[in-house]
C-alpha cells in the first residue's frame, strides 16, 4: 500500500508560528506559481494537531488590522441599520465565512492590505462559494469569465476556478493590489472592482473637465457602486462592536479551518468524501470549483478538507485497497447523438448524459471532452491536454426528412443549418451536488434579505463600457 500512502501529499494551506504570528514550515511549494504563497506543512512528517497560533480569537485579529477610516456618510449609516435589522441574516453569512476567513485573513496580513479587505465577500457573495450573478460572475470574489481568465482562472469542463477558495482569493487581492496602484486610494480601488477601471477613470475625467473633485464620494456613478463601499464598511462596524448593534458574531479560532491536499493520481469525489468521514455538503463547500466527480492530478488541483479530518483521511488512505477514481475521459471525433457516443465507447447513455449534463436530444460535437466509466482498455489517469484544455460542446439535434418525401425526389437535408449548433457550458457542466449553483444574497437597504439575484453590474471587473481590465471583454 506504499504507493496509495504516496500517491496523495496532504499540506496544510497556511502559514504561521506561535512566536512571530506566522505559520511556518520547512516544505516545497506547489510547482504552479498561481498557488496559495503561504508555506507548508507536510502532514507525513508533521501532524495537524501540533499546530497552533499566536491568539485564539480571529475577530480580534481582523479588528486588530483595521485601517480604513469610516466614511459616517447617510449611505453607510443606512447600511449599518440594513443589517442591524436583519439579525438572522447577518448570522447566517457569519456562520458561512467561518470556512474561509482564517485563509483570507491569512493572505490579506500578508500583503499588508487593510484588513477590511478581508470582508469584501460579505458585499460581493455573502460567502457562498456557488454565488452566480445574472452577468455570470462566479464565486466568494464574483469574477466575471474574462475577467477570470485574465488572472490564469481556468475555466473548463472539470473546473471553474472562479469559484475556487484559494485560486480566486489570490487573483482578486491581486486585482484588488493592482487598482489601488493605479487610483491611490483603496475607496476608488473598491468601486473600479465593482465598476470596473475604466468607468472609475472616465468619471475622474468628467469631474476634472468640470474642475471637480476626483474622490469616491465626488464621482457620479450608479447606485450599486456608490452603495459599495458603505455595505463593506457596515459590516467593518457589525465586527467592531456588534452588541451595539444586537448582533453575535460566531466564535472564530485564529487557526487554519481547512487544510490542502495535492493530488498525486486521479481520485473520485466520492472516494474522498468516504476517506475523510465528512458530509458532501461540506466537501463541496470547500469545493466549489469542481464540476465532475473525479479531481484530476494533471490539472495542478487541490482538495481542501476540514482541518479536523486531514489526518482521518491520511489513515484510511493508507488502508484503502480499491480503485482511487473510476473515470476517465475521452475525445469525441465526430458529432454524434450520445446513443451514438455511448455505444461506441460501450457506455451506458443515461450515465453518459448525467455526468457530463447533456440534456436529452442533445448531440455531442465533434472534438468535445466526456467523461465515461474506466475500464480495462481505458484506465489511466486524464493526461494533461485534456485537464486543461477540455471543452464540451453540443448542437441541436438534426431535424428530420418529411413523411411525404417522395422516393428518388430531392429532399430537404437532414443537416442543421450553420448556426443553429449551440455551445454547451465550457466548465459548468457538472454532477448532482458539484454543479448547484446559488446566486448571492442581496446585502444593501433597498432589497429584501431574501432577494438573492446580483445586478448585472455588480460582479468584480463588469465594465460598461467595454474596455476596463480584460482586452476580451
Amino acid at each position: 500500500m506504499s504507493w496509495r500512502y504516496g500517491a496523495i501529499v496532504l499540506i496544510v494551506a497556511l502559514s504561521g508560528c506561535a512566536s512571530s504570528g506566522d505559520w511556518t514550515s520547512d516544505s516545497s511549494t506547489r510547482n504552479d506559481p498561481r498557488a496559495f504563497k503561504a508555506q507548508k506543512v507536510d502532514l507525513q512528517k508533521q501532524s495537524v494537531s501540533k499546530l497552533y497560533a499566536p491568539s485564539s480569537n480571529l475577530w480580534i485579529r481582523i479588528r486588530d488590522g483595521f485601517e480604513l477610516e469610516p466614511m459616517n456618510t447617510p449611505l453607510e449609516i443606512a447600511q449599518v441599520r440594513w443589517l442591524a435589522n436583519r439579525p438572522d441574516y447577518v448570522n447566517r453569512t457569519m456562520a458561512r465565512s467561518s470556512r474561509y476567513l482564517f485563509y483570507i485573513v491569512q493572505e490579506v496580513n500578508t500583503r499588508n492590505m487593510p484588513m477590511e479587505i478581508a470582508l469584501l465577500p460579505f458585499v460581493e457573495s455573502a460567502f457562498v462559494t456557488h454565488a452566480k450573478s445574472s452577468a455570470k460572475a462566479m464565486g466568494l470574489w464574483q469574477f466575471m469569465p474574462a475577467t477570470g481568465k485574465d488572472f490564469s482562472l481556468t475555466q473548463n469542463v472539470f473546473r471553474d476556478e472562479r469559484r475556487d477558495v484559494l485560486q480566486s482569493t489570490d487573483a482578486a487581492l491581486d486585482y484588488l493590489q493592482r487598482l489601488y496602484k493605479q487610483f491611490g486610494s483603496w475607496d476608488l480601488a473598491l468601486a473600479a472592482y465593482n465598476w470596473g477601471e475604466g468607468n472609475v477613470t472616465k468619471a475622474q475625467k468628467r469631474n476634472l473637465a468640470k474642475g471637480l473633485p476626483t474622490d469616491y464620494l465626488s464621482l457620479s456613478m450608479p447606485n450599486e457602486t456608490r452603495n459599495y463601499v458603505p455595505k463593506l464598511m457596515a459590516y467593518r462596524q457589525i465586527v467592531l462592536d456588534p452588541q451595539a448593534f444586537g448582533i453575535v458574531l460566531p466564535e472564530l479560532e485564529n487557526h487554519p479551518y481547512f487544510v490542502a491536499i495535492e493530488v498525486a493520481n486521479d481520485i473520485d469525489v466520492a472516494v474522498v468524501i468516504e476517506l475523510a468521514e465528512i458530509p458532501a455538503e461540506e466537501f463541496h463547500s470547500l469545493n466549489p470549483s469542481f464540476n465532475k466527480p473525479v479531481i484530476l492530478s494533471n490539472a495542478n488541483q487541490q482538495i481542501l478538507l476540514p482541518f479536523g479530518h486531514a489526518e482521518v483521511f491520511q489513515e484510511n488512505l493508507k488502508k484503502y485497497t480499491k480503485p482511487l477514481s473510476s473515470w476517465t475521459a475521452v475525445l469525441i471525433t465526430k458529432t454524434e447523438s450520445v446513443d451514438q457516443a455511448a455505444k461506441a465507447l460501450g457506455a451506458d447513455p443515461n450515465t453518459l448524459r448525467e455526468v457530463n449534463g447533456i440534456p436529452k436530444g442533445m448531440r455531442i460535437r465533434a472534438g468535445s471532452t466526456v467523461l465515461v466509466p474506466k475500464t480495462s482498455r481505458r484506465y489511466g489517469d486524464i493526461s494533461v491536454a485534456m485537464a486543461e484544455n477540455a471543452s464540451l460542446n453540443l448542437a441541436k439535434p438534426a431535424p428530420a426528412a418529411p413523411k411525404n418525401c417522395a422516393a428518388g425526389a430531392k429532399c430537404p437535408s437532414a443537416t442543421p443549418a450553420k448556426g443553429t449548433n449551440k455551445a454547451a457550458t465550457k466548465g459548468n457542466s457538472s454532477v448532482k451536488n458539484a454543479a448547484t449553483q446559488h446566486k448571492p444574497a442581496s446585502t444593501g437597504p433597498e432589497k429584501s434579505a431574501k432577494n438573492t439575484t446580483t445586478k448585472a453590474n455588480s460582479p468584480a471587473a463588469k465594465v460598461a463600457d467595454g474596455k476596463g481590465l480584460s482586452k476580451t471583454q
